[in-house]
């Protein structure tokens, strides 16, 4: 057996089940073209057909890293194929480290970070965060191209010097989208060329600029995709669990304290005709990243049955959303194949921050298949 083949096989397959199609967000392809038209071209494949493919592929698996992969299509394949387990359960299979409920506390102490890191003292919490948003709000947001090429120079120089040497050919664009379910999305398209796909229909803060850069460019996923490698990624498994904690613990590995805050009122809010950042912006972040553990929160809540309407409340009152913004955010929340993605945020960053203290260990989650037990 061709292992590699059978097991792109598998991705392709499996990534058709679960989005209509050989392309789609439950995968990174860039395999053979020939296994894709392959794939293609075949009826679609059962989900008992596809576990039954992920046990032969696990029988022989070349390493550990790559048998958590097929591990996760399994679990994958037997949900589509109607086996329920609890969420914890199949999100543990997937993911490979194990989801929890995150406290009210926890994001009690976010707040209250927050109140301290935000100017002024008027109105709500929640009113006060929206105001902060609005205030660096960019507009028009066609001007973000102008503005994401400076934080890529930045973000990448720093990676370079700091943490990993970088082909000095790298080109990286930046591509305003509509109409896709992301705020933002770097991809990595081979030859060292990538692009960082912005959703124009979510106003942009440029407060969260390098944010942002960091998290989709270097050094997170356009940064490890390069540099790894790899042909086949399954976006439902360990690794892509330890990528988002990656891109949340970007900017802070790359800009400690407010070095950010300070780059930003030097350069990229002058170019927009922006007032300065009032207030701590390395504290803001923080406690941005403690609140992704909301969502998983609501998810676990959603595979409960828990109504729509609660649903909504709580993201209110610990995400400090709007009401709209709560809304549109249930769709994604409530049970799915891929309900298990939400929890590689907020516990992917958790182990990451912990554990990458320093350029060495960042350099590993770049170059290295790490799973999450290597880092526990």
């Amino acid at each position: 057996m061709d292992w590699r083949r059978e097991h792109a096989l598998l991705a392709l397959r499996l990534n058709r089940l679960l989005t209509g199609g050989v392309t789609g967000t439950a995968l990174i392809y860039e395999g053979p073209e020939a296994w894709r038209e392959q794939v293609a071209g075949e009826p679609p494949a059962s989900a008992g057909a596809l576990e039954e493919a992920a046990e032969r592929l696990l029988e022989s698996a070349p390493d550990a890293y790559l048998a958590a992969q097929v591990r996760a299509m399994r679990a994958a394949a037997r949900y589509v194929g109607g086996e329920r387990a609890p969420l914890a359960e199949y999100a543990r299979e997937c993911l490979g480290l194990e989801p929890r409920w995150v406290p009210e506390e926890v994001f009690g102490r976010a707040h209250d970070e927050l109140d301290r890191a935000l100017p002024g003292t008027r109105g709500s919490l929640a009113e006060r965060w929206r105001g902060w948003q609005a205030a660096y709000r960019l507009d028009p947001i066609e001007l973000l191209p102008e503005l994401v090429e400076p934080a890529v120079a930045e973000t990448r120089a720093r990676t370079n010097a700091r943490i990993v040497p970088l082909p000095p050919d790298e080109v990286v664009r930046c591509r305003l989208v509509s109409g896709v379910a992301f705020h933002g999305a770097g991809a990595y398209e081979g030859g060292h060329r990538s692009t960082i796909h912005i959703n124009t229909d979510i106003p942009f803060n440029l407060a969260d600029l390098l944010y942002l850069v960091a998290h989709e460019g270097h050094p997170g996923h356009i940064a490890e995709s390069m540099l790894k490698g790899e042909k086949v990624r399954f976006m439902l498994s360990p690794s892509f669990a330890l990528s988002e904690g990656l891109g949340l613990a970007a900017e802070e590995l790359l800009f400690p304290e407010n070095e950010a805050r300070d780059w930003l009122n030097a350069i990229a809010l002058p170019m927009a005709g922006l007032p300065p950042i009032d207030g701590d912006l390395a504290a803001v972040h923080h406690a941005k990243n403690v609140l992704w553990g909301v969502w998983g929160n609501v998810a676990f809540m959603a595979a409960e049955g828990r109504g729509e309407a609660e649903l909504a409340a709580y993201l209110r009152r610990w995400a400090l959303v709007t009401e709209e913004e709560a809304k549109g955010a249930l769709g994604i929340l409530q049970p799915s194949p891929m309900s298990p993605y939400i929890f590689g945020y907020f516990h992917g960053w958790e182990l990451v921050r912990r554990w990458a203290t320093g350029p060495k260990r960042t350099r590993r989650l770049l170059t290295e298949h790490l799973l999450p037990t290597d880092l526990t």
